[in-house]
């Protein structure tokens, strides 16, 4: 198989939201919601089409993963505003997860967004899925999101050393993230019916999403 890495196009809106919406469904939740942020994050301001890339299979034409980001913002202690990106989702075909795509395309979009003169990248996930591309626990670089805690799935890397200066860190959301969750089911019931499971990754996000880092 021969793959190219290239930016998203007009196209591709159906085969990614498709691919999104196979990738995620049932992992963290019965159905998913991702494919409906895939869906309306493109029209928002704080979108950045530059870093919406897609992995294709030239031989064939099919989109096996993508990568979208928005811009967030980080506030420093004094009030210093720092304007970042955060990705999310990152989709591999479910046949084609676990084979270092997902890392392959993740060094891409770093190096595109390198170029375009951001400094860090502010995410939540599973650490043991970004940990080897550089990512960190929020912690170590004093980021948190408002209330002061450090969240274990809150994760951050720097584009450029030294970007975070040791200062503390407020982090800020695209408000693209904040949908209506309704809206997002309505969407998924006007499509192709996937059955919707009870699986045990559900509550493995859970205790991973509700877990914080302590001070020490």
């Amino acid at each position: 198989m021969t793959i190219e890495i290239r930016r998203e196009e007009e196209k591709d809106y159906h085969q990614v939201e498709e691919l999104t919406r196979k990738a995620f469904y049932n992992v963290y939740m019965p159905g998913c919601t991702e494919h409906y942020l895939v869906h309306i994050m493109r029209s928002h301001k704080d979108f950045v089409p530059e870093l919406a890339l897609v992995l294709e299979d030239t031989e064939t034409g099919r989109i096996i993963g993508n990568v979208m980001y928005t811009k967030a913002r980080l506030v420093d202690e004094n009030g210093g505003e720092k304007t970042i990106l955060t990705f999310g989702p990152v989709s591999i075909l479910p046949e084609y997860q676990r084979k270092g795509y997902g890392k392959r395309l993740l060094e891409a979009s770093f190096e595109k967004a390198r170029e375009l003169g951001y400094e860090a990248i502010v995410i939540f996930g599973a650490p043991a899925n970004y940990v080897g591309s550089g990512f960190l626990s929020c912690k170590r670089y004093r980021v948190s999101p408002e209330g002061g805690s450090y969240p274990a799935a809150m994760l951050v890397k720097e584009l450029k050393e030294g970007a975070l200066g040791g200062r503390a860190w407020t982090y800020y959301d695209s408000p693209v993230m904040n949908f209506d969750e309704e809206a997002a089911k309505r969407f998924d019931d006007r499509l192709e019916l996937m059955e919707k499971k009870v699986l045990p990754s559900q509550e493995e996000f859970y205790i991973l999403s509700h877990s914080v880092i302590q001070e020490g």
